[in-house]
């Protein structure tokens, strides 16, 4: 193969490589899924405290939603949130972790503040310090932070700066389940006695309610550190 048409080669792979994010396959469109993040624009995001998108501390590129590193001099943009709310949904999103990075997704906001609620942690176990705070465990990666230890088993989580699978699904009964990579990592029903005695040993104890809005949007949290995100979807779920 001549080297013009290698070059050529490597650009188609590239260029459809790039082009299979943050699309939705026929199934998934049947299913009922849609897309949070096109790929290319902020559209049905904004601050968490603003009606507009973040100025600056955010990034779009590459088919990439990118909060950026503020260690490195630049402005923290803070947390997003969608502009849409959602009752019972099956969230699925891709998320790339740099080393020693922290960041977050959450629901079940509205009660006590804009920031305040459920979180699915994003946590580099291995060099940030948060992952040894808490109890057992209860605040590394995939974990109801601050609460329930995700369930991992060693070789399937893939290391910072490569890409992991992540998932949500907020049942219309309120169970509600985390996934990581295709295995489900932490289960629990919100609302119940041991929810309660949970929170109520958490850091969350004096939050009248928590996690317990009806209706939420999704927020991506912004904690000062280069995180990644592409192929967010979301499928509403109906009794």
């Amino acid at each position: 193969m001549n080297k013009k048409l290698s070059a050529i080669v490597i650009f188609m792979l590239i260029f459809f490589s790039l082009s299979a994010q943050n699309v939705l396959s026929e199934a998934e469109k049947q299913q009922g899924f849609k897309l949070l993040f096109d790929g290319n624009t902020s559209e049905g995001w904004r601050s968490a405290n603003a009606d507009i998108f973040p100025r600056s501390g955010w990034e779009i590129s590459n088919g990439e939603l990118k909060v950026l590193d503020a260690r490195e001099g630049l402005e923290r943009g803070g947390d997003i949130v969608t502009v849409d709310q959602f009752k019972a949904f099956d969230l699925q999103f891709e998320f790339n972790i740099s080393e020693g990075a922290n960041s977050g997704i959450k629901y079940g906001l509205g009660n006590n503040g804009p920031s305040i609620g459920l979180e699915y942690q994003l946590l580099d176990d291995e060099n940030h310090p948060d992952a040894k705070q808490g109890i057992a465990g209860n605040r590394t990666l995939a974990s109801l932070y601050d609460l329930i230890t995700a369930e991992k088993e060693e070789g399937f989580i893939n290391k910072p700066g490569e890409w992991n699978h992540g998932r949500i699904v907020v049942h219309p009964d309120n169970r509600v389940e985390h996934w990581l990579n295709g295995r489900k990592v932490v289960e629990y029903i919100r609302g119940d006695s041991i929810f309660k005695a949970l929170v109520s040993g958490s850091k969350y104890k004096n939050y009248e309610n928590f996690g317990m809005a009806d209706k939420t949007p999704i927020l991506i949290q912004d904690h000062n550190n280069l995180v990644r995100f592409r192929n967010i979807k979301i499928k509403e779920l109906i009794n």
